[in-house]
């Protein structure tokens, strides 16, 4: 029996020195390189047109044409992201007091035409099934910088790429 609690002393004592008796030291961390992300370069046509379709106290729901390319809502997320930074909402039809005023984020909600716009707003049947539909995203504003922007491109409604490194703008 002393011999027994002489060894558990022994694996005990051992234990503070080492991480623990009978067992391996855990591994290292992984120090593999973070893999870099690469954003979409600016698209170089121009947005094509697009109107207010709906707004709420916090929402903006834009409309444009229903066969508009990826390339195209991009370019419209990246003319959101402009008036952003010179107050120029109201050059886009687009109520600049409002934005100002928003307490303290104001998303943009991108559709290819109107059919599927309601989406977020209808009460019974949704339009188009029960997935997301738009096919951009604009968010000026989050609880910690009112300034910060994001701009995704919509794939499916599990599904988006970022169009920009928010934390660099």
């Amino acid at each position: 029996m002393l011999r027994a609690v002489k060894g558990a002393s022994a694996c005990l004592f051992a234990g503070l020195v080492v991480a623990g008796c009978g067992k391996t030291a855990p591994a290292p961390p992984s120090t593999s390189p973070t893999q870099a992300v690469h954003y979409p370069a600016r698209p170089s046509i121009a947005p094509p047109p697009f109107k207010l379709f709906h707004q709420t106290d916090t929402t903006l729901t834009l409309v444009t044409e229903e066969n508009a390319s990826d390339e195209q809502v991009e370019a419209i997320i990246w003319q959101l992201q402009d008036a952003a930074s010179s107050h120029t909402f109201d050059a886009l039809h687009l109520p600049q007091k409002f934005i100002d005023a928003r307490s303290p984020i104001v998303w943009f909600h991108i559709y290819r035409g109107a059919k599927c716009a309601s989406e977020k707003y209808t009460t019974g049947k949704y339009p188009c099934g029960a997935s997301y539909h738009a096919a951009g995203e604009f968010t000026l504003g989050s609880f910690k910088d009112p300034n910060r922007t994001d701009g995704e491109l919509v794939i499916d409604e599990n599904h988006s790429t970022a169009l920009w490194d928010s934390n660099k703008k």
